[in-house]
C-alpha cells in the first residue's frame, strides 16, 4: 500500500470511463468540472465508498450488524485508502457555528483529545507551558509599580452550578472575610443566596496588599494559601488600574516580549475587555501547572470548554465564537 498517494485504477462507476488517477495523501484536493463530468462518481461513489466498505469489513461480525455495508464500486483496485468520512452535498447550513467538525460529530472528541493529552505551548515564545513556582509568582507581582494595590484571590468555583452555602460557611470559619461572587465583592457573611440552576464564579479574597519592599514573605504565604484553596490556581486583581501595567523595557510596538505582562493571554497593550474569555483586563492569572518559564504567559486548567467556540472561556474575543463580525459600511 502506498503511504503517499491514493492510487485509483480502472474506475468505471456511473459515467466514469475506466480512469486512472493518483491523488496525494495529507493534502486538500478540489475535484471540479462540469455537471455530469463524474466528480461525485469519483469522490463519493468510488473513493469514499471503497474506503468505508473496507473499514466496515475490518470490524467484527457483531459490530457489522449495526452498520450499513456499502456495495463495492466498479473499480479495478484502489491503494492507499484510509477510513473515510463523507459530508453529504445537500447538508448545508447558514448557521456560522456549523463547521465540518460539528457536521461530522467529531468536534467534541477533538476538544476532549486536546484537553486531556495535548501539550500547551506559549504563543509568545513557543516554549512548552510548565509548572510555575511560588517564587516566580512573587517575583512577577514585585515587578509591578510600587504602591500598586491588589487583591490576591483563590478561584474556588469557576463556572459551576450550585448554592455553595456550606462552602461559604466553611471559608468563613477558616478566617476569610470577603468573597467575590459573579464579579461582585461581598463581606462573606453578607454573601447572597445563589440560584442552583445557574453557573457561578466564586473567588475567596486571601489577601489585600500594596506592592512595596519587604512583603515577599507575606506574599509567598498568601500565594501558597490561595493555591491550596483553589487547587493550584490564583488570581491577582489590580485594585486601582483598568489593565495590567507594562514593566520597564516593554516595546512600544505591542509585541509580546518576555518583559510584556499578560492578563490570561491578552497583551498589556491590547485595549478593551476580554469579552471572549470573560475575565477582567486588570487580572493576572497564576498557575502551578500551566505557565511559560520565559514570558510568564499563564493558563488556567486545560479543559474542553477552552476549545469550544460556544463557551465564553474558549470563544474568540473579536467575534464571540461566531466567526463573523458585523461592521458599519461608511459608504
Amino acid at each position: 500500500m502506498s503511504l503517499t498517494t491514493i492510487s485509483v485504477r480502472g474506475a468505471r462507476e456511473h459515467n466514469l470511463k475506466g480512469i486512472d488517477i493518483d491523488l496525494p495523501r495529507d493534502a486538500l484536493i478540489v475535484v471540479t468540472g462540469l455537471s455530469g463530468s463524474g466528480k461525485s462518481s469519483l469522490a463519493f461513489d468510488t473513493i469514499y465508498a471503497e474506503g468505508q466498505r473496507r473499514y466496515v469489513e475490518s470490524l467484527s461480525a457483531y459490530a457489522r450488524q449495526f452498520l450499513e455495508m456499502m456495495q463495492k464500486p466498479d473499480v479495478e483496485h484502489i491503494d492507499g485508502l484510509s477510513p473515510a468520512i463523507s459530508i453529504e452535498q445537500k447538508t448545508t447550513s447558514r448557521n456560522p457555528r456549523s463547521t465540518v467538525a460539528t457536521v461530522t460529530e467529531i468536534y467534541d472528541y477533538m476538544r476532549l483529545l486536546w484537553a486531556r493529552v495535548g501539550t500547551p505551548f506559549s504563543p509568545a515564545t513557543g516554549l512548552p507551558i510548565s509548572a510555575q513556582t511560588v517564587s516566580q509568582m512573587v517575583d512577577r507581582v514585585m515587578q509591578l509599580p510600587e504602591g500598586t494595590r491588589l487583591y490576591l484571590l483563590a478561584p474556588v468555583v469557576r463556572g459551576r452550578k450550585g448554592e455553595y452555602r456550606k462552602e461559604l460557611a466553611e471559608w468563613q470559619r477558616s478566617g476569610f472575610t470577603r468573597v467575590r461572587i459573579d464579579g461582585e465583592m461581598y463581606p462573606i457573611e453578607e454573601a447572597p443566596a445563589l440560584d442552583k440552576k445557574y453557573k457561578h464564579d466564586i473567588e475567596v479574597v486571601v489577601d489585600r496588599i500594596a506592592v512595596k519592599e519587604g512583603i515577599e514573605t507575606r506574599l509567598a504565604d498568601s500565594f501558597e494559601q490561595a493555591l491550596k484553596l483553589a487547587e493550584g490556581l490564583a488570581y491577582v486583581d489590580l485594585a486601582d488600574l483598568e489593565r495590567v501595567p507594562a514593566k520597564a523595557g516593554t516595546s512600544g510596538s505591542g509585541a509580546h516580549t518576555p518583559e510584556t505582562p499578560t492578563v490570561a493571554g491578552v497583551h498589556a497593550q491590547d485595549g478593551g475587555k476580554m469579552k471572549g474569555a470573560g475575565l477582567p483586563p486588570n487580572r493576572i492569572v497564576f498557575s502551578e501547572k500551566f505557565a511559560c518559564p520565559v514570558s510568564g504567559f499563564t493558563l488556567e486548567a486545560i479543559e474542553p470548554r477552552l476549545f469550544s467556540f460556544n463557551a465564553p472561556q474558549g470563544a474568540c474575543a473579536a467575534c464571540d465564537g461566531i466567526g463573523e463580525k458585523q461592521l458599519f459600511d461608511p459608504q
